[in-house]
């Protein structure tokens, strides 16, 4: 037997353990049934090799070897841990979960008028007609199938039509324990009402040291006229694997905004889904990653504009040292009566060392003639010609390549909303480059 094969067949006892538990008997016959049906979905198709298009730079092995067990529910986060997350002091609306199960313990129930944060459970129990024509429907791929089919719980938000947030809602994953091998299923379904306003900062943090999964699924869909920011921090243990799906549909004139953030995990992957579902329907997706030593950062994104008047702008950039591997991979598709489709893609890599590499393929299927499309990618090192001009001022050469190297990221983190999220992006990257301490502050 295969070590793929014993791994799915360690997918399927956990599966028959979890239908037969109380907290499964307690679901809803419409939750059990797509439970089953997305567990047959990943048993017939298998987890992804090096075969597959879509995976073919991203390191498989680390996934599909590994017998993954369920995470200790009850195991509590470190301090060091929880000091990670991005917080700027305030927030009535935050909702916590460990190892994929709400802590009501670290969670703040409080939340503003035209909220409800809840858990799934608690969800199914009082809004169970907000929450069934949703999960588990907007997402797809094998690794969202399985969390459809294992994640025992889940952060849910639903923001009234009309509601206006002056305050980010927190949704904060964090593993705990100290066991290698186990996986969290960690879920987030997103529901914002016609002509609502909010802004969300998910943010996932884990223990050094613990070789972990951590499968992330975020489901949000936004209905006409609305307005949502996310934002993403990752910064999980340098030996956590990180695999993300992100599915969003975007209605009428509603505006989607994400901002993802990689600082953690020996591999991280992103797999992003935007459908602009309503006429005049906008986004923008902005990512920067940090990868040193032999860390992989790997973002899969998806654009279609599926009516007219639409608008996208998607821009990545990636710092790489040492032997990191960089994987972006952008399709933007324009629908056939998609007219008037306004969109622009752009991936930018910056190369601190000479054994870094990135897989950068930007793409556009464009199926309506009348549209304005552009897609770019550059990939390379410091500027010799700026380099050399800062050392003509008598900059020493280490601090001036911190310096270029801090404009290339702080060109995207300025678009960041989230205070407490960008504040962790410029203290990692101030550890690492001498003489940038204090930028940020004279930046603001």
């Amino acid at each position: 037997m295969t070590a793929v094969s014993e791994e799915k067949d360690a997918y399927r006892a956990g599966f028959e353990r979890f239908a037969l538990s109380p907290a499964a008997a307690s679901e809803p016959a419409w939750l059990r049934e797509r439970r089953t049906a997305a567990f047959a979905r990943f048993v017939e198709a298998g987890f992804p090799t090096p075969r597959d298009e879509a995976w073919r730079h991203t390191p498989v092995a680390p996934l599909t070897r590994t017998r993954f067990e369920p995470a200790d529910p009850d195991a509590r986060p470190a301090d060091d841990v929880l000091a990670l997350l991005p917080r700027d002091g305030g927030g009535r609306a935050r909702i916590v979960l460990v190892n994929g199960r709400l802590s009501r313990v670290l969670s703040q129930p409080g939340a503003p008028a035209g909220v409800e944060l809840l858990s799934l459970r608690d969800a199914l129990a009082s809004r169970p007609a907000s929450v069934e024509p949703w999960l588990g429907r907007l997402a797809a791929g094998v690794f969202s199938d399985l969390s459809t089919a294992l994640a025992e719980d889940a952060a849910v938000v639903l923001v009234a039509p009309g509601a206006v947030l002056e305050e980010a809602i927190r949704i904060e994953h964090v593993g705990a324990g100290a066991a290698p091998g186990t996986v969290s299923h960690t879920r987030t379904l997103i529901l914002a009402g016609r002509g609502s306003e909010c802004r969300i900062v998910e943010s996932y943090v884990s223990p050094p040291g613990r070789a972990s999964l951590t499968n992330a699924v975020t489901e949000v869909l936004l209905e006409d006229g609305a307005r949502v920011e996310r934002t993403k921090l990752q910064h999980e243990g340098r030996e956590a694997l990180h695999v993300a799906t992100l599915a969003v549909r975007v209605g009428r004139d509603a505006r989607f905004f994400d901002h993802s953030l990689v600082l953690g995990a020996a591999l991280s992957r992103d797999d992003i889904d935007v459908r602009l579902e309503g006429e005049g329907a906008e986004c923008a997706l902005n990512g920067l990653f940090v990868v040193d030593g032999r860390r992989v950062a790997d973002t899969h994104s998806r654009i279609d504009h599926a009516r007219p008047h639409g608008t996208s702008r998607e821009l990545y950039k990636g710092i790489l040292d040492d032997q990191a591997r960089g994987i972006f991979n952008g399709l933007v598709i324009v629908r056939p009566g998609a007219q008037k489709t306004d969109a622009l893609q752009m991936n930018r890599n910056l190369l601190l060392s000479r054994e870094a590499l990135v897989h950068s393929t930007p793409q556009l299927e464009i199926l309506a003639d009348d549209v304005k499309c552009k897609h770019g990618s550059t990939t390379g090192q410091l500027d010799p010609t700026a380099l050399f001009y800062l050392r003509s001022r008598g900059i020493a050469e280490a601090a001036a390549r911190s310096l270029l190297t801090w404009a290339f990221a702080s060109d995207l983190l300025r678009h960041v909303p989230d205070a407490a999220s960008r504040r962790a992006v410029e203290e990692r990257l101030q550890a690492r480059l001498p003489g940038t301490a204090g930028l940020a502050e004279a930046a603001s």
